[in-house]
């Protein structure tokens, strides 16, 4: 039985990748940091659903990377690592200050490549393992008010790139998701109507995306069928920004 690694489960876009993976047969490591109840009510819905899977709950503080030991030996078999955790800051860059660039490097980027450190033999081991960034188009893009969290997700994507060549021979998939907007709990939160409002009418598709169609990307990455594709970034955004 295939098992997946959700690194941010809590989250929307993690949910809903969750849901799809449960579906498609897969047991589940589901990580969170604050948000357990989220987590909990995920697994007991699984667990009735599909009682012949597993599904586990990884607590971890994703700005911590000294202790993931205290993580990886909670992790048995492995084929895939989703990294869907993120968090922002808005505001102009001249403003951000080292302890906010340090947050976002250590949760989009530098913990979660320490972390594959630590799990890439569990990987090749499954003979197809899989790992999957949830990125940005402003990874690509950039955007102003976002400049640091542009600049990591972009680093994402360069990582990506460079580990997916080092890794291929072992069987492993290296890519980026890079969904545009997306209708998230964090973007009801952070804009107001009238700014959601004007970026859905900057969009082609004239809408934006749902967890649900981010979802379809990763698992379609995930696959055993989608072994010959690696090192890209996969751009989701509705004709968005590119």
């Amino acid at each position: 039985m295939r098992a997946a690694l959700i690194v941010g489960a809590s989250g929307d876009i993690g949910q809903a990748v969750a849901k799809k993976l449960a579906h498609d047969g897969w047991s589940l490591y589901l990580h969170y940091f604050e948000h357990e109840q989220v987590v909990t009510s995920q697994i007991a819905t699984f667990q009735a659903a599909y009682p012949n899977q597993d599904f586990i709950p990884l607590q971890y503080d994703l700005t911590d990377d000294r202790h993931l030991d205290d993580l990886t030996a909670q992790l048995f078999s492995l084929d895939a690592v989703i990294f869907a955790a993120g968090m922002t800051y808005y505001h102009l860059f001249k403003d951000t200050t080292v302890s906010e660039l340090t947050t976002l490097m250590r949760v989009h980027l530098l913990t979660p490549m320490a972390l594959l450190t630590k799990i890439e033999h569990k990987l090749a081991q499954s003979g197809h393992g899989r790992v999957v960034f949830i990125g940005s188009v402003y990874g690509g893009a950039g955007s102003a008010m976002e400049v640091a969290y542009s600049t990591v997700k972009g680093a994402q994507s360069a990582f990506a790139k460079a580990y997916a060549q080092e890794v291929a021979s072992l069987g492993i998939t290296v890519n980026v998701v890079a969904p545009g907007a997306v209708t998230t709990k964090m973007n009801t939160k952070m804009f107001d109507q009238a700014t959601l409002t004007k970026v859905r009418e900057e969009i082609p598709a004239a809408r934006f995306a749902t967890p649900q169609d981010i979802s379809y990307y990763v698992t379609m990455l995930v696959a055993k069928d989608a072994a010959y594709l690696t090192g890209q970034t996969l751009y989701v955004t509705g004709g968005w920004r590119i």
